[in-house]
């Protein structure tokens, strides 16, 4: 069973249709759509059935949005009411509700703790970003944790399996102050979805996102440090200067590499590729030090993309010598298509690039 099976499916449909009749009797909300749109869910991705099931509730609840909201705030008052059927439901609110702009977007703050309403936030931004950040704004003295972090991770702008924001990937300083209130929340949870957001902004702003973080870090709490590394991962990873001397990591620090020795030469799909590497710190200080290694994967017309990987993050006193083996599994993956030929492994020291090796992949 796929998870998309196990998280939306007959079961899912039909607790959800037992939900809105409870709510709905006052309405005469008989919801035979939903009921019956379970069994037809077969062959549909996941998105497809969020959009099925966000049709069939639409096809049965209330035209009229007062309406409408009216069966959904009493469906709030059913326990049973949880769960993946909120992310249909909150889908729903974001067609009927967008002429009801506000109490719409209420509404998705009210639905967030059941699951979450992160995608179903998305249309009000695109259709109106300033007038939906003035609603989403007071959500970060919300007391309840679930609704904090919707006021993140609904307007990050490169949400995973959400339409993105092209006002904010070419602008995001609109949703700064949301962060500014936010990194510091007492719930991981919340502070996670910050970092992330940041981490969105690292993509196309990275001078801005070492910017708040810089700020962040002059005024700290003792989980700040983990937020902004969190948060700037991205930039750590490609070596970008900024980032890396903001966090300790100097680009410049001299230090001695002996690797990477593959001791697997000549793998096929499914096997490991193992090496080894070694790095001394060659100052007289000691030094943090962020040592990645880089995946030179061969594409389809021969050309070379590199991948980076983490390895370590540690303090290495002066002529001290970290040493590691490393196993990395090329397993098939949906995320890579993997070729033959001639690969590369590097290691990577604060972003900056040394010695490399050669190994050859088989796929056949």
């Amino acid at each position: 069973m796929s998870l998309a099976e196990r998280l939306l499916n007959t079961d899912t449909t039909a607790a959800l249709a037992r939900c809105l009749v409870r709510a709905g009797r006052g309405e005469g909300v008989t919801a035979p759509r939903t009921r019956a749109c379970g069994d037809e869910l077969d062959g549909l991705s996941f998105t497809g059935r969020v959009t099925a099931i966000r049709d069939a509730v639409l096809a049965d609840l209330p035209a009229d949005y007062p309406a409408f909201a009216r069966v959904l705030h009493t469906a709030l008052g059913d326990e049973d009411f949880t769960g993946w059927m909120i992310y249909p439901v909150a889908e729903a609110v974001a067609v009927r509700g967008l002429d009801a702009f506000e109490p719409a977007l209420a509404l998705q703050a009210d639905l967030t703790p059941r699951l979450t309403a992160e995608t179903g936030v998305r249309p009000f931004l695109l259709a109106d970003l300033e007038r939906a950040l003035t609603a989403m704004t007071p959500w970060t003295g919300h007391p309840d944790p679930h609704v904090r972090r919707l006021a993140s991770e609904g307007t990050r702008p490169r949400l995973p399996w959400a339409p993105q924001i092209p006002a904010l990937i070419q602008d995001p300083t609109p949703t700064v102050p949301l962060l500014d209130a936010l990194y510091r929340d007492e719930s991981e949870y919340v502070r996670r979805s910050v970092a992330n957001h940041l981490n969105d902004i690292s993509r196309d702003h990275p001078a801005l996102a070492v910017e708040v973080a810089a700020r962040w870090l002059d005024a700290p709490v003792p989980t700040t440090d983990r937020v902004v590394r969190h948060g700037l991962r991205t930039l750590i990873k490609a070596g970008d200067p900024g980032a890396l001397t903001l966090l300790g990591h100097s680009p410049d620090l001299p230090v001695t590499v002996e690797g990477p020795h593959v001791t697997t030469p000549e793998i096929r799909v499914g096997d490991h590729l193992v090496f080894e590497c070694a790095v001394t710190n060659a100052s007289d200080r000691s030094a943090e030090v962020v040592i990645d290694y880089v995946i030179h994967h061969r594409k389809a017309n021969g050309s070379l993309t590199p991948k980076v990987f983490k390895l370590t993050t540690r303090s290495l006193a002066p002529g001290e010598t970290w040493r590691t083996t490393r196993r990395h599994s090329f397993k098939p993956i949906t995320t890579r298509r993997y070729h033959s030929g001639g690969h590369l492994v590097q290691i990577q020291v604060n972003g900056r690039p040394h010695q490399q090796a050669a190994f050859l992949l088989h796929t056949e």
